[in-house]
């Protein structure tokens, strides 16, 4: 048996009860399913291909200013409107693309603080409008990040973001308690106090009554010391034994039989050792954030394609082969984005064996 048993919809972009089941199955059979941040066609077939050949589900998310890349940094972002439609049209590549690939996919949003709402918002407009019409939302998930509010403003407006618009078009929403340090995607947090870093074992026993009556389908990345981005060994105190605490408050306080009765998200997986990740994911994590990582194993592969050609890049014509020899096959993006590709690939191929995640199709 593997996770496409558990599954109704067996490739292609998945959503509600199927992303629960192989939430579910994931916490069972111990593995965890990387989230890779996309910024283009490229990078969403670099994950593709990876999960592909590895036998493996993968969550692809974009975040708002990947979402604003994607429509093209030239297209005016008031009002958050070229981030809307980078990340619909995104959205829209992904679900045509992703069933040539036969895996499922989890197609989601990364951090959405107070700021951002307006992006939010713009993209549940969308996702409203593709469930009225096929009976499934656009994107399968999307991430509320007030963590830099007050728990009560947090909980309080996450819980009325998923009461009034997510849980009424089978869509999972993820929320973060605590903070996530270092700096991604314009958040800075590389100055916080570090006991903010540690999620409480009562604040997740608070969401989780907030949210459960509501709707089953949420996860909540909790902080236990992540911190976004590579920093120097010792820098980074990740204490991912809270996450078994988490678990087991809630299960006694709301006399549950399961052990991981909470979705539990690992933010900041670039540069994190296995043993942290092996012990988180017993803990009941499903998803790993990966993105650092990623953006550097990309540019590996197109630096050093560069560096090993850079004699045939300079003119269009002339090359230590001849002076009338012409330069094309060497400067057509085909050839060195797909070298991007490539080791970015094998950098994703990392992360499913790291998250045992490999072959668990």
């Amino acid at each position: 048996m593997g996770a496409q048993d558990v599954l109704k919809r067996k490739t292609g972009v998945i959503f509600g009860e199927d992303v629960y089941n192989l939430f579910k199955y994931a916490q069972e059979k111990e593995f965890a399913i990387p989230a890779i941040n996309v910024t283009s066609s490229s990078t969403v077939v670099a994950a593709l291909e990876a999960a592909r050949d590895s036998k493996s589900p993968i969550i692809l998310q974009i975040s708002q200013g990947g979402a604003q890349f994607f429509a093209g940094k030239g297209v005016d972002n008031t009002d958050q409107k070229a981030s809307i439609a980078g990340a619909v049209a995104g959205a829209h590549y992904i679900r045509s693309i992703a069933p040539s690939y036969g895996i499922p996919v989890i197609l989601h949003t990364d951090h959405c603080a107070a700021k951002l709402l307006p992006w939010l918002y713009g993209m549940l407009t969308h996702d409203e409008a593709y469930h009225k019409e096929n009976g499934e939302p656009l994107f399968s998930s999307h991430m509320v990040d007030l963590s830099e509010e007050t728990k009560d403003h947090n909980i309080r407006d996450t819980k009325k973001i998923l009461k009034d618009r997510v849980a009424k078009i089978d869509q999972f929403l993820e929320m973060e308690i605590g903070i996530t340090g270092g700096e991604e995607d314009g958040v800075n947090n590389e100055k916080v106090d570090n006991n903010s870093l540690y999620t409480q074992p009562e604040d997740i026993h608070e969401i989780y009554e907030a949210l459960h009556p509501i709707s089953k389908y949420f996860s909540i990345a909790a902080g236990f010391g992540n911190v976004h981005g590579v920093y120097k060994p010792g820098n980074v105190k990740l204490r991912p034994e809270l996450l078994g605490d988490h678990q087991k408050y809630v299960k006694e306080h709301e006399k549950l039989e399961d052990d991981k009765p909470v979705f539990l998200v690992f933010h900041g997986g670039s540069g994190s050792k296995k043993a942290d990740f092996d012990k988180a994911i017993s803990h009941g994590v499903v998803k790993v954030n990966l993105d650092t990582d990623l953006q550097f194993a990309y540019l590996d592969g197109i630096r050093q394609y560069v560096l090993d050609n850079q004699h045939y890049l300079m003119t269009q014509i002339g090359n230590p082969d001849g002076e009338d020899k012409p330069n094309k096959k060497y400067y057509d993006p085909r050839v060195w984005v797909r070298k991007g590709e490539e080791t970015m690939r094998e950098r994703v191929k990392q992360a499913l064996v790291a998250f045992n995640t490999a072959g668990k199709l």
